[in-house]
């Protein structure tokens, strides 16, 4: 059976170190938009290292290796090209500081059966080198044609957005070049570079990435709400419910409830989802 929760379940994978700079930092803020106007304070707050902060959503950047990781996790003889990333969970446990050397520890956390698929929760622990853990993500993968082996269906998908007008609504414009720009975080899939690749993928040109528009909301959410203040951000959970393409505008919609800020996203152009189910808890 290509996928044996008996054996995958609980694996932890070996420990891995990382490390990141101020440039590490502003590259991947430009990569989901910040800097317009160039001029604006909160703006050069993201891209200046004179009073640099960093995004919450940072967080999933020095992660990106686990992934590939889970090639050799025993139970999980899967094909990987028919994979999806579904949804993200970040927990900060800490504020993410501009540079630091880090240790992370992943870990197969769960396995639902959907039928079709196979719904895999990779969680992964990012800690400072002899330090406090600075924050958790929880990578939600849909293996398809995986599903179908008498497992548990999950939990149902929560944070639904109100049935009234959005308390906030913030539109991003994305550039063109804005995959070919945050590809050099980390994610050289050719989905979002070549065109030929996008075509096999099913799209007439590439892609945005999902945890480009996930950060593009984010900075969306912490600037129209948060007043700018990125350490107010103690959790974010987002679905990705649909594709952008460079140079069309992300609409983002907020609700505030309680102690948590409800999203949702979509494109302008085209008036269809981009993130759906999402939240943004408010740390006190």
């Amino acid at each position: 059976m290509p996928v044996d929760p008996g054996k995958a379940v609980g694996y932890e994978m070996p420990e891995a170190k990382g490390e990141w700079g101020q440039d590490d930092v502003i590259l991947y803020h430009l990569g989901v938009g910040a800097g317009v106007p160039p001029t604006d304070p909160n703006e050069l707050a993201y891209t200046y290292e004179g009073n640099l902060k960093v995004l919450p959503s940072y967080g999933v950047i020095p992660v990106s290796g686990a992934l590939p990781g889970m090639a050799g996790v025993p139970g999980m003889d899967i094909n990987f090209a028919l994979v999806l990333h579904g949804e993200q969970d970040l927990e900060i446990k800490k504020t993410i500081p501009t540079q630091a050397k880090v240790v992370h520890k992943s870990r197969i956390a769960n396995i639902y059966d959907k039928g079709k698929a196979a719904l895999i929760i990779l969680e992964v622990e990012t800690a400072e080198e002899g330090g406090d853990v600075l924050f958790v993500n929880r990578f939600s993968i849909f293996a398809r044609g995986e599903g179908g082996f008498g497992g548990e269906s999950g939990p149902k998908p929560g944070n639904e957005a109100p049935d009234r007008a959005p308390d906030y609504q913030k539109e991003s414009a994305t550039l063109p070049q804005q995959a070919l720009l945050y590809r050099l975080t980390g994610d050289k899939n050719p989905l979002h570079a070549d065109p030929e690749f996008a075509k096999m993928g099913g799209f007439d040109r590439p892609i945005l990435h999902g945890l480009c528009s996930y950060g593009v909301v984010c900075k969306a959410v912490v600037d129209t709400v948060l007043d700018g203040d990125t350490t107010k951000v103690g959790r974010y959970q987002a679905r990705f419910s649909g594709v952008v393409f460079p140079g069309e505008t992300i609409v983002t919609s907020m609700w505030k409830e309680g102690d948590k800020i409800l999203i949702s996203a979509k494109t302008k152009e085209r008036d269809t989802p981009v993130i759906t189910n999402a939240a943004i808890s408010i740390r006190g």
